[in-house]
């Protein structure tokens, strides 16, 4: 199930501040050059509010951004109009992808493989961005890992605060289907200066390494590699999270 952003889709930008977005985006671009490549035209999968969409595209790229949450993508093309961006942004279900032509280089940021429940999913849509890559384009994503579900979240207990926003972030790790479920509970602050409560549930599937791989090549993928997210070294045991590249 891809659950979708409401509540949270609110306060997304102010409790994402804290995330490496800079440094994401120029690894990306530095995976890029590495490989010798100059991508025009970048598919964003998992948009969200533009997080990664609008840096790439204030560096020159054409950019499209998907997201199945439409309150997402409404914030999102309100930043890009405000910033002057011309970014096409797409409400679909990431295994539905639907393009009408081919892209040089998808990019899949901030655990939204980890929302691909099942292996069933994974597949499907490892195989329909390898179909909407041009021959040699460039397939970016990151995961969060395993470790990070059960030495970091299992059964704890989160919560932020700012002047409009709060939240309380629950988590709960099942081992046996490799499952994190979160618990967030917001507080938005409305036009009367009164609160207003929401709840949302996700899901998030801890994958390994190797059926990442694995899925990887059977749907075409080749020379994988994978870097450590602290920076961009070799994992470890304690990685919480991992990007991976691929060529189609």
């Amino acid at each position: 199930m891809h659950r979708t952003y409401n509540a949270f889709a609110q306060v997304y930008d102010r409790f994402m501040m804290d995330m490496p977005v800079n440094d994401w985006v120029g690894f990306i671009e530095g995976l890029w050059a590495l490989s010798g490549l100059k991508p025009d035209l970048v598919l964003d999968v998992g948009c969200g509010t533009g997080v990664i969409s609008l840096p790439l595209a204030k560096k020159g790229y054409n950019v499209i951004g998907l997201d199945i949450s439409q309150d997402m993508l409404t914030i999102a093309r309100l930043k890009a109009e405000s910033a002057g961006l011309n970014i096409l942004f797409l409400q679909q279900d990431m295994c539905a992808l639907e393009l009408y032509g081919t892209v040089d280089s998808v990019v899949c940021i901030c655990d939204v493989i980890n929302y691909l429940v099942g292996y069933t999913d994974l597949h499907r849509f490892f195989a329909l961005v390898h179909n909407y890559l041009n021959p040699g384009g460039l397939f970016i994503f990151d995961i969060s890992t395993e470790y990070k579900f059960r030495e970091v979240l299992s059964n704890s207990i989160f919560c932020d605060i700012d002047e409009s926003a709060a939240y309380i972030w629950e988590n709960s790790f099942d081992p046996e289907a490799h499952i994190n479920e979160y618990h967030v509970t917001f507080f938005i602050k409305n036009e009367s200066n009164k609160y207003d409560r929401s709840e949302e549930i996700h899901q998030l599937k801890a994958f390994s390494i190797e059926e990442i791989k694995r899925t990887l090549e059977l749907t075409g993928f080749s020379d994988i590699c994978t870097y450590d997210a602290d920076g961009f070294g070799e994992i470890r045991n304690d990685s919480e999270r991992i990007f991976f590249s691929s060529f189609a």
